[in-house]
């Protein structure tokens, strides 16, 4: 698969002249393609909601977009919970799955009437003294334990993985919240990340599903919806083929209707919460050479860094790299791509082969509108890049302006060297 970025030279260039390098630039027309071929490849199954993962791009104008197609978040924190009622999702539209969970968010969760998906089955009493009640619509994390292998291949690790209840206390979990009131039960699973397959999703829903049948038949619970959470992956890589999400939907109905509809249970809703599939590929980061450097490696600086994409610093994760202008030109140059910060791992490339870079180009890391700007911090004082939306009718918008001094320093407005840093600069 060749890689190309979604916005021409010509089109940056243009929003460069408005908004300067670095900059998260979203693409709303590949967005909303994405968003209807998801929710048609589920559309066999009537309850099927898709609750997109705030934590990937917790920015508004785009969860609205997905708001449009009948998403709902998946939130895992109080902050997330705020943004997706000050979206106007609500409601069981609201999916809080969280681990190590504090009291104020569990409570917040419960007073927005989200579903509450608990993690641990000591959280079922923890949750009940927070709250004072069991909701009548509750959800369940499991975690089988082991390898989690498609064919010979291991996908993951969720044995090693803090997330999830064991086998025998999911059962256990569903005997105590039936006699604690709860009515309709949800099951949850994330058991492998980002796998470019499409037998990841409907080996998943199988393990679920017989999970389901057995949870149902031996606790009485009736099982509401099964979620099956994130895992469905993107080509980072240009070697790799994208998922088909449609192949995917049509799997999942097959085990569906192998596992569920025999036993019965032909009325359980299927969830997903799907960040990087949602939104990886339609984002970028846009950054600027500033820099070039000639020792014992060759290096390219630009302006952005580990703050604005963190992934490659953090995993090691490959984002490929297109230089607008030059994408047919030989890639003859061995470069490290770097950012700013005091620490050897800021840097988007390590021994990549790119065109001939020279100070003044501009790069696009593609594959950033998931876990881009989200993943941010402020390692050495410095700031979070702006983000734009680069609208269907081919205007842009910005959607999230760039972190300032003044944002930095405003937690320390208990000290009283806040007033003359106020004073001399933050004017």
């Amino acid at each position: 698969m060749e890689k190309k970025p979604f916005v021409s030279k010509e089109k940056l260039e243009e929003i460069i002249k408005e908004f300067p390098t670095p900059f998260h630039l979203y693409d709303e027309k590949g967005i909303r393609k994405n968003a209807k071929a998801l929710k048609e490849a589920f559309a066999w199954n009537p309850g099927y909601k898709e609750y997109f993962a705030v934590k990937a791009t917790p920015n508004p104008f785009l969860i609205d977009i997905l708001k449009e197609y009948g998403c709902g978040c998946d939130c895992s924190s109080y902050t997330e919970l705020l943004l997706s009622d000050a979206v106007g999702i609500r409601g069981e539209d609201i999916m809080f799955s969280s681990n190590d969970t504090p009291a104020e968010d569990f409570i917040l969760a419960d007073k927005l009437g989200a579903i509450i998906n608990l993690d641990d089955i000591t959280h079922i009493e923890f949750l009940e003294q927070t709250i004072g009640h069991i909701p009548e619509v509750i959800s369940c994390r499991y975690n089988p334990g082991g390898l989690f292998k498609i064919s010979n291949d291991i996908m993951d690790n969720p044995g090693d993985a803090k997330y999830g209840m064991t086998t025998e206390q999911i059962f256990e979990a569903f005997k105590i919240l039936k006699e604690k009131g709860a009515k309709e039960f949800g099951i949850h699973a994330f058991l492998a990340s980002n796998t470019v397959t499409n037998e990841y999703y409907p080996m998943l829903a199988k393990v679920l599903f017989e999970l389901a049948v057995k949870l149902q038949k031996e606790t009485g619970a009736h099982i509401k919806f099964i979620n099956l959470s994130g895992g469905i992956g993107i080509p980072y890589k240009p070697d790799q083929e994208p998922n088909d999400i449609r192949a995917i939907g049509e799997g999942v109905r097959r085990v569906y209707e192998e596992v569920l509809v025999p036993a019965g249970m032909g009325d359980v809703a299927i969830y997903t919460e799907l960040g990087r599939f949602m939104m990886g590929p339609y984002g970028c980061l846009v950054t600027k050479a500033i820099h070039e450097k000639h020792t014992h490696k060759e290096y390219i600086g630009v302006d952005a860094c580990a703050v604005n994409l963190m992934r490659p610093a953090m995993y090691g994760a490959y984002h490929h790299i297109t230089i607008p202008g030059k994408e047919y030109l030989p890639h003859d140059q061995l470069v490290d791509v770097t950012g700013s910060l005091c620490e050897n791992n800021d840097k988007f490339a390590v021994d990549r082969m790119l065109p001939k870079t020279e100070i003044g180009d501009l790069l696009v890391i593609h594959d950033t509108g998931a876990h881009g700007l989200s993943m941010g911090y402020n390692y050495n004082g410095k700031l979070r890049c702006k983000e734009v939306l680069w609208r269907e009718d081919g205007g842009f918008e910005l959607i999230r302006r760039a972190e300032t001094p003044r944002d930095y320093f405003a937690t320390l407005d208990v000290d009283p060297a806040w007033e003359a840093l106020r004073a001399r600069w933050l004017k």
